[in-house]
């Protein structure tokens, strides 16, 4: 672990829980964890050396000047409840590896269990058959049947069968082999949607996380975001509609008029 982590502090922290967050669908989960950092007065842990699940596959020229190689950032940050309550570890990846996915999840644990984390979080979407301009429900899985009923107090959706894909599925999995606690949260996401950042499902997700953590956030910004990104998509399915109408219908007059043309022959 010493050669794939550099640790910048060693805070004491209270019963901490893990929240850890990679790309994935519709980016949820790191709407989710970016949020959090971004409202919550977090420091910084730590880092992945990312040169070891990473290669770079060229070069940024800034005015005919080579750029040193870019790694994708794999940062740990840690903040400090002030209520008393259990503190949190939060890891944010800036990209999926292509291999050692698996080692990458076990590095990431290392740490949790370092600093003593007492749970691990990751979120996801969860592609559903669901209208863009319905509310998205929240899906909850965990790493063990006792923590699974846990997740009953929050009256999430059971799905039963499903598959996680990428490290915020796999790092959970990973949980269970070394035997930690683990819940993914997962958020509603139209299937016609899958390319486009969707907050609607992070808000979704955060609402029933912070109750899950006992934190309290603001989350006007991301209910505004939720709200902007909902209308471009409304937008955008009336756009494709017309494109399509237009493209497999024709107007009555127009048969008309071939039909005058023809008589006129």
């Amino acid at each position: 672990m010493n050669r794939l982590v550099k640790i910048y502090a060693r805070p004491k922290l209270k019963a901490p829980n893990m929240l850890a967050a990679w790309p994935g669908v519709s980016n949820v989960a790191i709407i989710v964890a970016t949020y959090l950092l971004k409202k919550l007065d977090f420091k910084r842990l730590g880092k992945v050396e990312a040169s070891y699940f990473f290669d770079p596959t060229g070069v940024v020229v800034e005015s005919n000047v080579i750029e040193a190689p870019h790694f994708p950032q794999s940062e740990f940050y840690y903040w400090k409840s002030k209520a008393g309550g259990s503190d949190l570890i939060l890891f944010i990846g800036e990209a999926q590896p292509g291999a050692n996915a698996y080692e990458l999840a076990n590095c990431v644990l290392d740490i949790g269990e370092k600093f003593g984390a007492q749970r691990v979080y990751t979120c996801a979407a969860a592609l559903t058959r669901i209208h863009h301009s319905e509310s998205p429900d929240v899906w909850g899985v965990a790493t063990s049947p006792a923590v699974a009923e846990d997740l009953k107090r929050y009256k999430l959706a059971q799905r039963g069968n499903l598959q996680i894909a990428g490290l915020n599925g796999l790092l959970l999995g990973v949980a269970k082999e070394r035997d930690i606690k683990g819940i993914c949260l997962l958020g509603e996401v139209p299937l016609y949607t899958t390319r486009v950042q969707n907050p609607m499902a992070a808000l979704a997700i955060i609402k029933v996380l912070t109750r899950m953590l006992g934190i309290e956030v603001d989350l006007a910004e991301l209910a505004q975001q939720a709200g902007e990104i909902k209308e471009k998509i409304r937008q955008l399915a009336d756009r494709a509609m017309e494109d399509y109408i237009d493209y497999f219908t024709e107007p009555i007059w127009e048969h008309g008029d071939e039909e005058e043309e023809e008589g006129w022959n």
